[in-house]
Order: C-alpha cells, then structure tokens, then sequence
C-alpha cells in the first residue's frame, strides 16, 4: 500500500536566510571632516545603546563633559576611528567633531533628516 501523502513546502526560508546573512553588514557613506573626506558607517543597535549609556552614564555622574559621548560615537562610527587616542582629540576643532558626531547621528537613524 502506498500513501500519497503532500509535504507542504515552507515559503520565506529564503527570504529569512537572506536577512539573516545581512546580519552584521555595515553601511557607509563618505562626509567632510575639516575639509577632508572620511567615511562613517551607520551605528548598530548595540553601540547606539552603548552611547546612550556613556550619556546617561555622564549624566547622573553630574558630569557634563560631552566630549566623551563625541569620542564614543566618532570611534565606533568613523573609519580608522577607534584608532585615535584620547589626546588626540585635543588637537580638533570642537565644533567640527560635534558635526561629525552630529553627522554620524543622524545617518544612524537620529534627528530629523534620519538615514541621509
């Protein structure tokens, strides 16, 4: 006796298999640095969070010294940029490491032009 019994086959595999291989992708763009092209990389969910904690972090701390946060976003985001030394940032402008900050943000999905 034979049975002819159907296996339904189980659509969105493939799609899932093609999500899950984008796991750990990087998206990047080039932006002006003191008039120099550098490229960021948009941030990922856990070093959004990591930022978010070394703010809050400084925050209750009663420390306003927001040049931390700067460091935290520009070595995670920036090409070569967990290269830099703390000193090292002494040397740059503070206004054109808030833009880049700035700039890193809002490509990550922050801000009101989120993703550009």
């Amino acid at each position: 006796m034979t049975s002819n019994i159907k296996i339904p086959k189980l659509k969105g595999l493939n799609k899932m298999s093609a999500l899950k291989k984008l796991v750990g992708k990087t998206v990047t763009k080039k932006v002006k640095f003191m008039g120099e092209d550098v490229t960021i990389s948009k941030l990922t969910v856990a070093q959004v969070l990591a930022v978010q904690a070394k703010a809050k972090e400084l925050e209750t701390s009663g420390d306003s010294n927001g040049l931390e946060v700067l460091k935290s976003v520009i070595s995670a985001s920036v090409e070569d940029g967990a290269d830099l030394e703390d000193s090292d940032y002494q040397d740059f402008p503070m206004d054109e490491l808030s833009k880049l900050s700035q700039e890193i943000m809002k490509f990550s999905g922050f801000g009101d032009q989120a993703g550009k």
